[in-house]
């Protein structure tokens, strides 16, 4: 079985553990109200999605 033949240091575990980063989403402006939404999804702020009205909003 597999076992560690030293300690591994804070800074050398820190150094492994840099690349475990969060992606960003992908946030595109609504072309009607210009408010910004993740792509591919109905805006929240105007109700729109692909040109069409998907909910109604109160102005």
């Amino acid at each position: 079985m597999a076992v560690p033949k030293r300690k591994v240091s804070k800074a050398r575990r820190d150094k492994r553990r840099a690349n475990w980063k969060l992606a960003i989403p992908g946030m595109v402006a609504c072309p009607k109200c210009g408010a910004y939404h993740l792509a591919h999804r109905v805006c929240k702020a105007c109700g729109t999605y692909d040109g069409k009205e998907i909910l109604k909003k109160e102005a």
